[in-house]
């Protein structure tokens, strides 16, 4: 018989350790159809260790070859199938372009780091370019190498990081155009650079096979410690703000690892594993809001993602995305551009090494429902600064401002910008000072007539929706209809001319503006964003136009011109008002004829005769 008196219950109930829980565990990369790929885009050939590409809900920005110089090319993210060798680009550098980042918090303005040792920040207005672009928006000057990397602070408006050869790193601010911070305790080439999740501490590797910790405010080191021991090129992003850091790099024997650190110690990791022995650098990226690590090599034709935890093991592998094309770089697409009635909960846009292609991947966590999930979903970061730049700089700080995906996803920004010389920064152009000045710009056409017979004439045309201050739109003229005799009057003045072509008032020619062309239609009711989005694609557009009409020096010439097509057109007024005078003169004389026939007929012919050419020809109508 069994003996049961030794049997104990364990203290602690164990724990199956094989298969972890996980509402992402069966996330799947699905690659986009054809048509919805970016073919014929010639892709930089350069060695260099960046990504190459940088996306927004707006944009697609990709580094590509040219003969000379360094150039990228911008697209409307819509904008997908074959693209034109002749596209227009941003052609402002004079070495290749090494790095390009789009602002976090304006999708219309892109930086980016140039072997000729210049960051330039480019406004890229909606739409897309329209011819090339040469003319930055500012320029920053002060590194004495190639600089190889650029990053935007997460939660401070203005403030840019740039990494050089020069073993320098400067803390710049965009919105002066001037250096506030200057790094130099690195001494041998910066591999990466990343925030943490408020931006008050700036992570960096270097070719000196250390792992700093950083405070960009003061360029001092908070902490130090060795990183992975290979000669290759380490990369290290911040996890968020859990205090963790995620680097990848090569150990002694060359082959490819990544380890998890916390900020409070370097001395020796969390957690570190070997992948395998390719020689591709892995580059990590992290999203905040589902907690993944997305580990992408270069030359690899796969995507490792894994998830991070507060607990060992630290860092829990999931799945890959495999695919038989290798990968030059990737550019991520911010979490408020994804697609969340499709579960996507990360995109990424994919540089093939062989085909001069971008393909966009989509990571999707497969569920049964196409209604919005709230669990895979959180509140994500907003593309609204925490804090100002001279905030940060006093040594505030703050988490980023959040919003909800359910109802901001695909949500754009809408903020046009202008260099101001008077005050040597970039300063927003605010959108009621657009309207006002759109509204001033516009000549005055004064309408004298009775309201009866201008009801005669067909209203204005609507505008075409082209920059404003490039060309004036252009109208139909109304067609004439002629009067009759009872009617008639002397020939038109040339006032009367002027008033006769016009063709509203100039409340109504505004109010037409913002509706499409349509005085009742229901635009008028929309959202101030929605409207200022069609019609104003560049903000400082309006400004200009107007402010320069007051700029004498600058515009003598364009002031003489149209002194000269106005007398022209003057000139055509009175040739058009001779041609309506003799045409209704002439009118008038076959109305009298016609009066003229039918009286002689009345006077000579029976009633009810018919009267035939014939028997009109024989009588005299002295």
């Amino acid at each position: 018989m069994l003996d049961t008196s030794q049997c104990q219950k364990p203290e602690k109930r164990m724990n199956f350790r094989g298969i972890r829980a996980s509402k992402f565990r069966h996330v799947y990369g699905l690659p986009a159809k054809k048509e919805k790929c970016y073919e014929n885009v010639k892709i930089t050939r350069n060695a260099h260790d960046s990504n190459y590409c940088a996306a927004n809900p707006k944009f697609l920005a990709v580094v590509v070859e040219v003969g000379g110089g360094g150039s990228f090319l911008v697209l409307p993210l819509e904008k997908c199938g074959r693209i034109d060798h002749s596209s227009w680009k941003v052609a402002g550098h004079a070495g290749q372009v090494l790095d390009i980042k789009w602002n976090p918090f304006n999708d219309n303005i892109i930086a980016s780091a140039s072997e000729d040792c210049l960051i330039k920040l480019w406004y890229i207005p909606d739409g897309g370019l329209s011819n090339d672009l040469k003319d930055s928006l500012i320029q920053l000057t002060g590194h004495r190498r190639r600089v190889g990397i650029i990053e935007w602070h997460p939660t401070a408006e203005n403030i840019l990081v740039s990494a050089s050869y020069d073993h320098t790193i400067i803390v710049w601010n965009i919105a002066r155009g001037v250096p506030v911070s200057t790094i130099n305790c690195h001494t041998d080439t910066i591999f990466s650079m990343s925030f943490n999740r408020n931006g008050s501490l700036l992570a960096t590797t270097s070719k000196d096979k250390l792992l700093r910790i950083l405070d960009p405010r003061t360029g001092k080191i908070v902490k130090q410690g060795d990183s992975h021991q290979g000669t290759k090129a380490a990369k290290v992003s911040y996890l968020g703000d859990s205090g963790l850091l995620f680097t990848t790099g090569f150990s002694k024997f060359s082959d490819r690892q990544f380890a998890v650190w916390s900020e409070n110690d370097l001395s020796e990791p969390l957690k570190m594993e070997t992948i395998d022995s390719s020689s591709g650098i892995l580059i990590p990226t992290f999203d905040p809001d589902t907690n993944m690590v997305y580990v992408a090599g270069k030359g690899d034709g796969n995507v490792r993602y894994y998830e991070v935890i507060n607990e060992a093991p630290w860092a829990c592998y999931l799945s890959q995305f495999i695919s038989g094309a290798p990968q030059k770089g990737f550019g991520i697409l911010p979490k408020r551009g994804v697609d969340v009635l499709a579960c996507e909960v990360f995109r990424l846009y994919k540089l093939h090494a062989t085909k001069d292609v971008v393909e966009p991947i989509s990571m999707i966590v497969p569920r049964k429902s196409d209604s919005f999930q709230d669990d895979i979903y959180p509140e994500t970061a907003a593309p609204i600064a925490a804090l100002s730049a001279d905030e940060w700089l006093d040594g505030k700080n703050a988490s980023p401002i959040l919003l909800s995906m359910k109802t901001g996803s695909k949500i754009r920004t809408y903020k046009p910008v202008m260099y101001k010389p008077s005050e040597q920064a970039i300063v927003v152009s605010d959108r009621n000072n657009d309207r006002k000045f759109m509204f001033l710009s516009e000549e005055t056409k004064p309408d004298y007539r009775p309201v009866e017979q201008r009801k005669e004439f067909r209203p204005s045309p609507a505008i075409d929706h082209r920059p404003y201050g490039a060309e004036k739109y252009q109208t139909k003229e109304a067609e004439y209809r002629p009067k009759k005799p009872n009617d008639m009057t002397d020939a038109a003045s040339q006032k009367d001319i002027k008033t006769n072509i016009n063709l509203g008032t100039k409340f109504q020619q505004v109010q037409k503006k913002w509706s499409g062309g349509s005085l009742g239609s229901p635009c008028l009711e929309l959202d101030l964003d929605q409207i200022y989005k069609n019609t104003i694609p560049s903000g400082s557009s309006s400004v200009k136009s107007l402010t320069s009409r007051f700029d004498y020096r600058d515009n003598k010439e364009t002031e003489e011109t149209e002194i000269e097509l106005k007398r022209v057109v003057n000139d055509q007024f009175k040739q058009i008002s001779n041609l309506r005078s003799q045409v209704e003169n002439k009118e008038r004389k076959i109305y009298e004829l016609e009066n003229t026939i039918k009286v002689l007929t009345r006077n000579n012919t029976p009633v009810g005769t018919p009267v035939t050419p014939k028997d009109l020809l024989g009588k005299s109508f002295a």
